[in-house]
């Protein structure tokens, strides 16, 4: 009898597509109010903002800071 592989990975019961509330690059380019703190992010992550800031002809600091105040908006709201 074969033994059957389980992926930890792979997720279990009936999936249900969430909606993505996630801005993109673009619309993260807008000005704010700001309190300084200091985060740890990965390079690769540095990297993607720095990349689109220079492309929408903004500050990668400013993304980054729009997109976590949005994703506070939205599961603050609920």
């Amino acid at each position: 009898m074969k033994k059957k592989t389980i992926n930890s990975e792979m997720p279990i019961g009936t999936l249900v597509r969430v909606k993505d509330f996630l801005p993109s690059p673009a619309e993260l380019a807008i000005p704010g109010e700001s309190k300084k703190i200091t985060i740890s992010l990965k390079k690769s992550s540095i990297e993607f903002f720095k990349h689109q800031a220079q492309r929408h002809h903004t500050k990668y600091q400013r993304m980054i800071r729009e997109l976590v105040d949005r994703y506070a908006m939205a599961y603050s709201k609920g």
